[in-house]
């Protein structure tokens, strides 16, 4: 088994007078050699937008794109005619593909959002841009895994991206131990912790920690309180 921490505190982190945000890889002004990537995982950015404000329209191309709220709610449009709301409790997943311009804004103009915005590297280039949103279950993740993407045609139940890539969410009460098999034995897990604190073998993770793991088939956590966790799958090349 091989491991890498990322520390919340080690993130880069930037304010302004309508965005914080927490940057577990490099991005934007922030750059560490040695948070770059863990495999095909680009980008896991932690964003709280102010009410009444968020990101104007701008393009991306040839990337993965899923998000997730914690709190709150986003308003989207695209170029692709797709256009709502992604509220706490629901994800949503874009191919940017050939190219896509996109608008993310706080649908509250008044109440901060907090999400989650997470950036694979696709299997396929220059595919045509798509978008999809879904509405999960929370009760189906009490002290177990809840698959929320996979692959085209895996899982009917999830979301699914142009990537061979699988994210699952799981809410533990304090004690509580699960396991996680992988899909394929090549790729690599990438942990991170919404809230809580939870141990993996001897190291322990709290809020905004990340670890990946590789060259393992099978890994086993612990809450160590009630948490929330994200779990990626993801190639390792």
């Amino acid at each position: 088994m091989k491991t890498v921490l990322h520390p919340a505190a080690g993130r880069g982190h930037a304010v302004y007078d309508w965005l914080d945000t927490y940057h577990t890889f490099s991005f934007a002004g922030y750059y560490d050699p040695e948070r770059v990537n863990f495999g095909l995982l680009r980008v896991l950015n932690d964003d709280l937008i102010r009410g009444g404000t968020g990101f104007d329209t701008h393009t991306h191309d040839n990337m993965e794109i899923v998000t997730i709220p914690l709190t709150g709610g986003l308003r989207h449009k695209d170029s692709t005619g797709s256009e709502g709301e992604t509220k706490s409790g629901e994800i949503q997943a874009m191919s940017a593909g050939i190219g896509v311009t996109h608008s993310e804004m706080n649908a509250s103009g008044t109440e901060d959002c907090n999400f989650l915005q997470i950036w694979i590297l696709p299997q396929e280039k220059d595919i045509l841009p798509r978008y999809q949103q879904k509405s999960f279950d929370a009760a189906k993740r009490q002290n177990r895994f809840q698959e929320v993407v996979s692959p085209k045609h895996e899982n009917p139940d999830t979301l699914w991206i142009n990537q061979q890539a699988y994210f699952s969410l799981a809410d533990l009460e304090i004690d509580t131990e699960i396991s996680y098999h992988l899909h394929i034995p090549t790729h690599g897990v990438y942990l991170f912790v919404i809230e809580g604190s939870l141990r993996i073998g001897d190291k322990a993770l709290t809020r905004g920690d990340g670890m990946g793991i590789w060259d393992i088939s099978d890994i086993t956590i612990r809450a160590l309180e009630k948490t929330n966790l994200l779990l990626m799958e993801v190639p390792m090349e």
